[in-house]
């Protein structure tokens, strides 16, 4: 496992996940403590879920607002998927920057986003998994997004479907950010 940086902002991590194969199938490891905490990265790990998305699915923005807020651990477990995060963090030279990381099933790659950044994702084949791990546990109250086409990013996709939720978001540049 290997953790590394090639985004635009050295605080969201790529992860290269361990990955192995043999004639009974494959195996991958994408969280392993103590790399992530020679890397700088404290993530406790409260819930774990996936989603089941449709070709051309967009789900996203979201965060959680504090002091419930957290950081996430995602990747793709099977298809494939445009990954985005947007930083709200008001003092980050990347503020209300996107940060874009393709992900699939192949790749074995995930994406660690620390808190103040929102997260969402645009399904680029039918049946795609996406996991998230999370650092928190959900918080109805605290549960929050920004509308997916107000963070300056073309998703590039005709047909969108987008939750009723989701949609009914307020834009980035109405959010007053607590980050």
């Amino acid at each position: 496992m290997e953790i590394v940086s090639h985004t635009e902002c050295n605080d969201i991590k790529i992860i290269k996940a361990f990955s192995s194969e043999d004639v009974r199938g494959g195996f991958t490891k994408f969280f392993h403590h103590d790399t992530f905490v020679q890397a700088g990265i404290e993530m406790d790990i409260k819930e774990v879920y996936y989603s089941v998305s449709q070709r051309n699915v967009i789900r996203g923005m979201h965060f959680q607002l504090p002091p419930y807020d957290h950081a996430k651990l995602v990747h793709v477990i099977s298809g494939s998927a445009i990954d985005v995060v947007v930083d709200l963090r008001k003092n980050s030279a990347t503020y209300k920057k996107c940060i874009v990381v393709p992900l699939n099933g192949e790749m074995k790659q995930a994406v660690y986003i620390p808190k103040g950044f929102a997260h969402g994702f645009k399904a680029l084949e039918d049946g795609t998994v996406m996991q998230y791990s999370v650092s928190t546990v959900y918080n109805r109250e605290a549960d929050f997004g920004i509308r997916y086409d107000s963070i300056g990013f073309n998703w590039n996709c005709e047909g969108v479907i987008v939750s009723e939720r989701d949609s009914e978001f307020i834009g980035l540049e109405e959010f007053d950010s607590p980050f």
